[in-house]
């Protein structure tokens, strides 16, 4: 591996995933220590570079969960397991899981906002006696959405996992509620507020209105964490295409505590 931040390393694709038709998880063969919630910018020679975030992470590998949505992330979803990536990150900063360390942690994630939230999930359920309790609460938009399924049912083992999706389409093989997150986020029992904190990742206006629900709760702003993980682009703060009024968000973010998210207006 470089010593230089931003020149890319090769990292050996070791498992592939697929989640849905257009989302696979691949495991590469990779040293790097993230932080909860960084990502890294991947690429192909000959092709270009998209920022993805890490989904999980362990001695000698990381996960990300790549939908397929553009030219890069066409030809990554072509390729095995004898193929390669190049990486170089990680980049921009995390969730301070530490601070969550004793409390009731409430997770709001929509769609592929979860995966840069599955890394923390996983660490409390190896490390459960760490909270006094999690919540999750997982929204897609139709049961051929669901990421993580098998996860998600080993997750429920331990926590209280409630899945929703947008709506019901026949038959599903998950057990789902029908409604937005925000229908469900009052449902959530929180024994005292104070305790309580919170991270919601998923699309800007899911963010907005599922944030405004915890607040209508009681809990107060500094104890919310979002992520603009969808702002991610060159992270190093030299593109630009980041930008919110003087904020960098590959460099100061994509992880922010709600009283600074709140006035970053896109």
């Amino acid at each position: 591996m470089s010593n230089n931040p931003y020149l890319p390393f090769k990292s050996q694709i070791i498992n592939i995933t697929k989640q849905t038709e257009v989302d696979w998880t691949y495991q590469l063969a990779c040293d790097i220590k993230p932080q909860w919630g960084q990502f890294v910018e991947v690429s192909i020679p000959g092709v270009g570079e998209c920022p993805i975030s890490i989904s999980d992470f362990g001695e000698g590998y990381i996960e990300m969960t790549i939908r397929r949505v553009g030219k890069v992330t066409n030809i990554i979803h072509q390729l095995d397991k004898v193929d390669h990536l190049f990486i170089r990150g990680p980049y921009g900063n995390g969730f301070p899981v530490p601070e969550f360390s004793g409390k009731q942690l409430i997770i709001a994630a929509g769609g592929t906002g979860l995966a840069p939230v599955k890394s923390i999930i996983n660490h409390f359920y190896r490390n459960p006696s760490n909270l006094s309790q999690l919540d999750l609460l997982a929204g897609f938009k139709s049961p051929s959405d669901i990421l993580f399924q098998e996860d998600l049912a080993l997750w429920a083992n331990q926590f209280n996992v409630l899945v929703t999706v947008d709506k019901m389409l026949g038959d599903t093989p998950w057990n789902c509620k029908e409604g937005l997150i925000t229908k469900w986020v009052p449902e959530i029992k929180i024994p005292n507020l104070e305790e309580a904190r919170i991270i919601v990742v998923g699309p800007p206006v899911m963010m907005k209105y599922t944030v405004q629900e915890f607040l209508k709760l009681g809990i107060t702003e500094e104890n919310i964490w979002v992520s603009f993980e969808r702002k991610m682009c060159c992270g190093i703060g030299k593109c630009g295409h980041c930008k919110i009024d003087d904020t960098y968000v590959c460099l100061e973010g994509p992880v922010f505590n709600f009283t600074k998210a709140k006035n970053l207006m896109d």
